[in-house]
């Protein structure tokens, strides 16, 4: 019960109070993002959501417009402190998870839930392992298992390997773990760069 109706109710309530802290964000962030380069505040972003479905993933923009696409050895998106298609403001919204906000829009819409695997991009498909594509299987979320416990520190298989844990373990206490746990780790700044991997 808990997999489908009431994570989906509970979704659009922590949505809803939710947004007058992304609009607050986008008072404050968006003439920074538009000032230091003219590019666009948001981006959006192509991402496969449950079943395959492909969705937009709505972001604040942190990287200079016309960014390359920049990939590690597994296939995975680069994601370092040393980024030099970050912008300044950029940086620090990453740092702070502040440019994950918009993705409230995407709870609301029902493309995301507050809690599940983070989405893949739709060439990474091809890249899963075993059965590292069951992930699918649930709506795609703003934090994660993965996300709390590693961040993006952890080898791209290694955070599949959670999210398919998260799956086969999906629980409403299980969420509200996750849920404290991405504050602490937001907090502590933990796990934002590939290159603390070591």
């Amino acid at each position: 019960m808990y997999k489908h109706f009431f994570k989906r109710v509970l979704d659009i309530v922590l949505g809803l109070i939710a947004l007058p802290f992304v609009l607050l964000v986008f008072i404050v962030f968006a003439p920074m993002i538009y000032l230091e380069d003219k590019g666009p505040v948001f981006y959006n972003a192509p991402r496969v959501g449950k079943n395959g479905k492909p969705f937009v993933m709505y972001k604040f923009r942190s990287m200079y417009v016309n960014a390359p696409d920049l990939k590690m050895e597994d296939g995975s998106t680069y994601n370092g402190a040393d980024d030099p298609r970050m912008t300044k403001i950029g940086a620090f919204m990453r740092k702070t998870s502040l440019d994950e906000f918009p993705q409230f829009l995407n709870v609301l819409k029902g493309d995301m839930s507050i809690i599940g695997p983070r989405p893949d991009l739709d060439s990474e498909m091809a890249l899963y392992q075993g059965d590292e594509g069951r992930k699918l299987e649930v709506t795609p979320g703003i934090t994660g298992y993965a996300q709390a416990y590693g961040r993006n520190s952890l080898p791209w298989h290694d955070r599949l390997a959670l999210d398919v844990y998260y799956v086969d373990h999906l629980s409403f206490l299980l969420d509200v773990k996750i849920f404290f746990k991405t504050f602490a780790t937001v907090f502590k700044q933990e796990g934002i760069y590939v290159e603390q991997e070591d």
